[in-house]
């Protein structure tokens, strides 16, 4: 694993973060790849792409924006990504674990106190729901490339305070899934307010950065029910 801690340290590095993480980050991914072994987490096994592709990838997000002293919502969080990264890297900052599955947040739950992160909490919960009842509770949400653009702002959206925002890990060509998204975003009281893309440390693999600024409360009809969402997403 020597190679994979270098690698670790060294994105950090020149994303600005601390090094000194990169063993706890470490031991996160160790747990996920032991764990993968009897439960469907992840379909990268290989110690150095997880640590690339799943732990550097999660960590831009930090070198990015201020989350020190935030409380932030993972949305569709499945193996933890960003949420498990980004709080062994900002302890500081509060993190809910959230997810539909019992199994994946069992497994988060056992690495929160394996690592420890005590600030950090695991929850299953439709998105849709948890955000009814957690209506504007939230600095900022994130979310991995969980699904289109328009579906996600309505799960997420509604789940950040004003003057809070929406994170969206995205990929570099979603030009016009951002395009499609921007009635929607208005719809539920955002706007776009920056798209930044970054380059992954040690490799060439580009990923973007959207944030989706909350300007006025989201109206009380949304979200609506995941099969309406599906099925007739916000133009």
């Amino acid at each position: 694993m020597e190679r994979t801690l270098e690698l670790l340290q060294q994105g950090l590095a020149e994303y600005g973060l601390d090094e000194d993480k990169a063993p706890q980050l470490i031991h996160f991914a160790k747990l996920l790849l032991e764990t993968n072994q009897v439960m469907n987490l992840t379909a990268i096994t290989e110690p150095e792409a997880v640590a690339q592709l799943h732990l550097l990838d999660s960590a831009a997000l930090a070198s990015l924006i201020p989350l020190e002293g935030k409380t932030v919502v993972d949305v569709g969080t499945g193996a933890g990504f960003p949420g498990m990264p980004l709080q062994i890297l900002v302890p500081e900052a509060r993190f809910t674990l959230l997810d539909s599955l019992g199994k994946r947040i069992r497994f988060l739950e056992s690495c929160c106190q394996t690592l420890p992160l005590p600030q950090a909490r695991c929850v299953q919960a439709r998105a849709e729901e948890y955000a009814r009842e957690h209506r504007e509770r939230f600095d900022y949400a994130v979310s991995r490339a969980v699904a289109a653009l328009p579906v996600l702002c309505e799960l997420a959206l509604p789940m950040v305070r004003v003057g809070g925002a929406f994170l969206a890990m995205k990929s570099v060509d979603s030009d016009e899934e951002i395009r499609q998204a921007k009635s929607a975003m208005a719809q539920l009281g955002g706007c776009l307010e920056a798209v930044r893309d970054y380059t992954i440390p040690g490799t060439q693999v580009q990923h973007r950065l959207v944030v989706i600024r909350k300007n006025s409360p989201t109206p009380h009809q949304f979200p609506r029910a995941f099969a309406k969402i599906k099925k007739s997403p916000l133009l």
